[in-house]
């Protein structure tokens, strides 16, 4: 339990970390990879070298420190934190690695003076604290994950039952489970976690499930970024009827319950959660629009399902715009509704004239930045526009 002062030594060093966060996540995480090489396979090394994995450190320890006294406040962020966790499979033992180097990266950033025996006694009580918090309720969901029909706990070995190119940059992966049993009934939205040995190398990675849950098997939809060591790993040489270690379900990007209508804003491959969403939503009947942003036809994936999806579905309003012109020789399923890059005036002309409309919102953080901004504007309440990164959280400034 925190005592006051140290409540308030903690209090103390919110300027601190408002000015040098960033520097002293980023010390921490170099010093831990060197100290404690074996939890690296645990952290995206693209994220770490584009300084987005140090920067949502910063923020979240930046955010626990104004809220030391009033923990309820970080509401969203504690369940971020917990889902990516779970998919992660991050476990108690890992605890303590971090806590000891997050305060040797204090002392050695802020200097003793700052951080003097007091203060990172303060820091390691508060740490030890938001620990215990996230390893019960980590717990909580690995229990619920194991104990639920077609649940596990830990890896599951599925095979690539079948391999499909969505476009040139996307491909499906069609898992089914090796056991035979059956498959956790997911929620529309949630991802996976991945562990693959590429060359020796253990990496873990999340990927969003891209269909409704059937209880038999999972989809995931893959792009391959340049110079990505996983996704390129799974483009090129994992094959139908190879084996993958998958961990269960996360995430709390999901699809809210309810009859009224809904709207999916994607852009790339954030098309792929809110596939699994629109999906589930189809089938129950609710009103959905369907907007999809693409650089041009040759990079579009799912132009046929949405295809489908219209002539199936009455209620479905759909839409595609590329960014580009069609490239010589590409011939989407659909042409697209219009060329060029978003616009407030598109989304006023194809968004329902409601005041219940919920909003889903998913692609690079720019694209959402700017979604976001142009659906409070039209009258879209905060509490009714939701988003999700793709890696660590950012804000969208």
């Amino acid at each position: 339990m925190l005592t006051d002062r140290q409540r308030d030594l903690i209090k103390a060093t919110v300027p601190l970390l408002e000015s040098g966060g960033e520097a002293l996540t980023t010390h921490f995480y170099q010093g831990m990879f060197a100290r404690y090489p074996q939890v690296k396979t645990l952290f995206n090394q693209t994220h770490q070298a584009a300084g987005t994995q140090p920067r949502a450190l910063a923020n979240s320890v930046l955010m626990y420190a104004r809220n030391i006294d009033r923990l309820e406040n970080l509401g969203p962020l504690a369940a971020q934190i917990v889902n990516k966790h779970v998919a992660l499979q991050i476990l108690p033992e890992h605890y303590p690695i971090v806590g000891e180097c997050l305060l040797r990266a204090m002392r050695e950033v802020l200097g003793a003076e700052i951080a003097t025996d007091e203060v990172i006694d303060a820091w390691g009580a508060a740490y030890q604290q938001l620990a215990d918090i996230l390893i019960g309720a980590e717990a909580q969901v690995y229990d619920a994950l194991a104990a639920a029909p077609g649940g596990w706990r830990g890896g599951r070995a599925f095979r690539v039952a079948r391999k499909q190119v969505e476009s040139r940059e996307i491909t499906s992966f069609y898992l089914v489970p090796v056991d035979g049993g059956a498959v956790l009934r997911h929620q529309p939205g949630q991802y996976i976690g991945l562990r693959l040995n590429v060359d020796g190398q253990d990496l873990r990675r999340n990927y969003s499930l891209s269909a409704a849950a059937d209880g038999r098997g999972l989809r995931i939809s893959v792009k391959r970024e340049p110079g990505g060591v996983a996704s390129g790993f799974l483009h090129e040489r994992v094959h139908e009827g190879d084996e993958l270690e998958v961990f269960p379900p996360a995430g709390e990007f999901v699809l809210r319950e309810g009859d009224g209508p809904v709207a999916f804003v994607s852009g790339g491959v954030g098309i792929t959660p809110t596939l699994a969403m629109a999906e589930v939503a189809l089938q129950a009947g609710r009103p959905v629009t369907f907007i999809h942003y693409a650089r041009n036809a040759q990079v579009h994936a799912f132009g046929e399902q949405l295809r489908q999806w219209r002539e199936r579905f009455p209620q479905l309003k759909a839409w595609v715009v590329y960014e580009d012109g069609q490239p010589e020789g590409a011939e989407p399923a659909t042409p697209p509704d219009a060329l060029g890059r978003p616009t407030r005036e598109q989304l006023q002309a194809w968004l329902p004239d409601t005041d219940t409309l919920h909003a889903y919102v998913l692609g690079p953080k720019p694209f959402m930045a700017q979604v976001k901004r142009d659906l409070r504007a039209l009258g879209v309440a905060d509490a009714r526009s939701h988003h999700e990164f793709f890696g660590p959280a950012e804000a969208l400034a």
